[in-house]
């Protein structure tokens, strides 16, 4: 089927097997924090994996990674670190620099990052979504081929407002949901017991309103802070803690969900 009048037609990324959002309604839930220790996740279950970061406002990849402002002159891209492949736009703009652009500008990078890069053989391309539902979104999910996406809630209800709507923009466009991941849900204490701090079950409430899995539910671990600002993910530099055992259960999820959710991709988009 043809894309309704004055679309463009969807991208292809003939080398990418599966092409993953990971998206939140609002800010502040970890989503940047999910989308690259499950990428880490799925490079570590075998995975060649790329992480793309289309927050032009406000990238997170490069600090999560350790990495930062490159000379592009002399730096390929995507940038490769601990066997990823990744592109940002903190790679290109010193962080102490505000992107002053409106929208089709910022609809015009992430188009570029995503189908004029050398993105090689890659069976995972995790695209870390900015918050909300504007350029960068649509231009995704109008144009890109996308497998599917993950919505990255927190238990409280206050965040299920705002995911609610990431949710019902997914639907709109007709972008499978593969589930929801419920971060920061729990705490595992000294004693080895699980607390529920915010005595929340926003997951798997979200999940039930919009007939989706809830595919994880994350811990809160004060480390998860502390690697993401050392540049170095907690699935790769605590490999045996609790968060890291849930990431990786999270990635088998995602790998066979993906596979399930691949037939219905490329159907057509709707003009907003």
């Amino acid at each position: 089927m043809q894309p309704p009048p004055g679309m463009p037609p969807k991208m292809t990324l003939p080398g990418v097997q599966y092409l993953i959002a990971v998206a939140s309604g609002k800010g502040g839930v970890g989503k940047s924090t999910v989308a690259a220790n499950l990428a880490m996740a799925l490079h570590m279950h075998g995975q060649r994996v790329g992480l793309m970061d289309a927050d032009i406002y406000g990238p997170s990849v490069p600090t999560m990674m350790g990495l930062g402002l490159v000379d592009q002159s002399t730096t390929p891209f995507p940038m490769e670190k601990f066997g990823l492949k990744l592109m940002s736009m903190g790679f290109l703009v010193d962080p102490n620099q505000a992107v002053i652009w409106r929208g089709p500008k910022v609809a015009q990078a992430v188009a570029a990052f995503l189908g004029q890069l050398n993105w090689g053989p890659l069976d995972y391309l995790i695209i870390d979504l900015p918050p909300g539902t504007g350029d960068a979104q649509l231009t995704l999910t109008q144009q890109a081929p996308l497998t599917g996406a993950v919505v990255v809630t927190t238990p409280q209800e206050i965040s299920l407002i705002d995911a609610r709507k990431g949710l019902k923009m997914f639907n709109e466009v007709r972008v499978p949901v593969i589930g929801i991941v419920e971060n920061m849900s729990y705490f595992i204490g000294d004693d080895g017991k699980r607390y529920d701090i915010f005595r929340g079950s926003g997951g798997q409430k979200l999940a039930q309103e919009g007939g989706v899995p809830l595919l994880a539910e994350i811990p809160i671990d004060p480390r998860v802070a502390e690697c993401g600002d050392m540049g170095e993910p907690i699935v790769h530099k605590y490999p045996d803690s609790p968060v890291t055992a849930a990431y990786l259960k999270l990635a088998l999820v995602v790998m066979e969900e993906s596979k399930r959710t691949a037939p219905q991709s490329g159907l057509p988009e709707v003009q907003l």
